[in-house]
């Protein structure tokens, strides 16, 4: 039954927007209204489309959204603008995610690409935050953009490592005057707080199994072990041979040449242009007028205009989600910490993996007949084992019923691997953090903090193992056999997963393991990936094994959030702590952005895995390049 409030806020919701033209939600049995998108009636007032479509028109100080000569209909060039950051589902608001879904970039070049008049691409880069491995899925998008014989234009008045590595599949490149092309190479930013813990009193008492698994280390060291330095070595070395192909293979610069460009690092205006890594230097206004030579443009926007009241429907719960009926692929996205439970709900699947939620979604898709392949995309550095199992247990359901192709983002390494594991076919970006099969737990000791705040504690207790969770003490000689025990267990769950979902034997599966952290590229040649691929890659396979037509629409996990999902996710959501709350903000302004965001990836994960016992987790989780 919809949640009363639902049923009031409803109609004060269209009364806000247009009181004419709003009617309340239907009963729960009632057929859905149509879609106003399928040409069916709506149930605004035309007298709404009007005042909407006023409301969506640029003012008068604002810049145009087409040249003067462009008519409606006729061919014109696209100006997009790319700015924000890049996520692989949106960020959630009342009004709106705050970042992109890199999955609408690529479908507006795929959509610009087939539209007969759109004759070319300008491009403008905004701050744009995107990870490597987004970054080269959007760059082969935009190189497959240009496979069709049209122009792709770009500029920006900064670029950045990965920024330019998407500028690199650009037709010309442009930077504005004074604008600055920054290229600097790879680094990893291990952080280690455990100096602070010392200096405070606490102890991080951790066990982990495998002889690479450094989730703990942060916490646990002064400094990074050699296996971690080995890690982070290969990983840097994968990302800097990344950087250098796409620099030399675009800019005509051989292996030295790029060599030396990255290391000079910072170009400023015509110094880029010396250098051969941009093609002009140009104001916006300039830059655009010069890519149309003399064609009409138009701005490309992605998402609906404000006339189109079918999403603002689907939030009051007047229409039912977008769902194909024909046979279809569905994606399911698996993004953030794994947790137990149900997390923040449908409202938080869109920044965490909980158990409960995800095997609810897996198990639906399973059972859905209209479903005939399923593309788990995962991004994610793992969490909790107990939660990762559950996952695991559904999603071999579900691989068992239909064709389950895993699609790995940034991350999918521990838990995110761990999940990965069912799947018949698996793709990871070259640059993928993946692997790190291994577990690692403990807790915190807060005991000798406290005495030194003058907090005394004491002890009444029967069994001997009644205080073996308390955070006053470390763990007994006797305990810690006890825990490495039920940790070994684990471990040996996970390898067997693995083993059983890639075929190999267990002894193969136990040599890339001990939490080992491998990029797509090693991953692949030790079996644990199938290919090199982007998320389109992978639904094209998994429309090939479910003998879905292609191109047929998709169905999309976790959908957009209605009215009811917000409601239903404040107590959850107020209930959650964010890990950066425990430091002074004004502290973490301080810090550059590298160790800023290290810090708070240690943090938030300590508070959200603070109930489990044991962790599927990876030093991917706070690691920052």
């Amino acid at each position: 039954m919809r949640p009363r409030s639902a049923r009031v806020l409803a109609p004060v919701l269209c009364s806000l927007v247009v009181a004419s033209g709003c009617r309340e939600p239907a009963p729960k049995d009632a057929t859905p209204a149509p879609s106003s998108e399928g040409g069916g009636g709506s149930p605004f007032s035309p007298l709404a489309g009007m005042f909407a479509s006023k409301l969506d028109e640029p003012g008068p100080y604002e810049a145009p959204r087409a040249s003067a000569d462009y008519a409606e209909g006729t061919p014109a060039h696209g100006v997009v603008a790319w700015d924000g950051a890049v996520s692989e589902v949106a960020g959630m608001s009342l009004f709106g995610g705050a970042s992109t879904p890199l999955r609408d970039l690529v479908a507006q070049l795929d959509t610009a690409a087939s539209d007969a008049n759109t004759t070319g691409l300008v491009i403008r880069f905004g701050d744009l935050a995107i990870d490597l491995v987004a970054a080269e899925e959007l760059r082969r998008a935009l190189a497959d953009f240009r496979s069709g014989g049209k122009p792709a234009w770009c500029h920006a008045e900064r670029l950045t490592d990965t920024t330019y590595h998407v500028a690199t599949a650009c037709s010309r490149v442009g930077l504005a005057p004074l604008g600055e092309l920054a290229i600097t190479g790879p680094a990893a930013t291990p952080i280690h707080v455990k100096g602070l813990l010392d200096r405070v009193g606490v102890t991080a008492d951790f066990l982990h199994v495998g002889a690479f698994k450094g989730a703990a280390e942060p916490i646990t060291r002064d400094a990074p072990s050699p296996e971690m330095l080995e890690t982070l070595g290969a990983i840097v070395e994968r990302r800097w041979a990344s950087q250098l192909d796409a620099i030399g293979a675009a800019r005509g610069l051989d292996h030295a040449g790029a060599v030396a460009a990255v290391d000079r690092g910072l170009f400023v205006g015509d110094d880029a242009i010396a250098a051969k890594l941009v093609d002009e230097v140009a104001t916006w206004e300039s830059f655009r007028d010069h890519a149309s030579a003399g064609q009409p443009w138009r701005v490309l926007r992605r998402g609906g205009k404000l006339a189109d009241f079918a999403t603002l429907q689907r939030f009051l719960g007047l229409l039912p989600p977008v769902r194909p009926s024909e046979p279809h692929v569905a994606i399911v996205y698996a993004v953030g910490n794994i947790v137990d439970g149900s997390g923040s709900g449908l409202l938080g699947a869109r920044e965490e993996i909980a158990s409960h939620t995800l095997v609810a979604a897996l198990s639906a898709v399973a059972a859905d007949e209209a479903v005939k392949a399923v593309v788990l995309r995962v991004d994610s550095g793992g969490g909790s084992a107990l939660a990762s199992e559950q996952i695991w247990h559904a999603a071999k359901a579900l691989g068992e019923r239909k064709p389950l192709v895993v699609s790995m983002g940034s991350a999918a390494a521990s838990g995110g691997y761990y999940i990965s594991a069912p799947a018949a076919r698996i793709f990871a970006g070259a640059d993928t953090l993946t692997g790190s099969i291994g577990v690692v737990g403990g807790k915190l000791v807060f005991g000798d903090a406290l005495a030194k705040l003058g907090v005394n504690t004491f002890e009444v207790h029967r069994g001997e193992r009644a205080l073996m969770w308390s955070s006053m003490k470390p763990w007994t000689d006797a305990e810690r056999t006890t825990v490495e025990s039920m940790m070994r267990a684990t471990y040996d769950t996970f390898v067997a997963r693995v083993a059983e979902g890639r075929k190999l034997d267990r002894a193969a599966v136990e040599a890339i393991a001990q939490g080992r952290v491998w990029t797509g590229a090693d991953a692949k040649a030790r079996g644990l990936v199938d290919a090199i691929g982007t998320l389109d890659d992978a639904v094209a396979d998994a429309e090939t094994k479910g003998g879905v037509a292609p191109g047929t629409p998709l169905e999309i996990y976790p959908p957009e959030p209605t009215l009811r999902d917000i409601l239903a996710g404040f107590g959850q959501v107020q209930g959650n702590v964010r890990g950066d709350a425990l430091v002074d903000p004004a502290a973490l302004l301080l810090l550059d952005p590298r160790t800023r965001a290290g810090l708070q990836g240690i943090l938030s994960t300590l508070v959200a895995l603070r109930s489990a016992r044991i962790w599927a987790v990876s030093p991917a989780l706070w690691w920052r390049w």
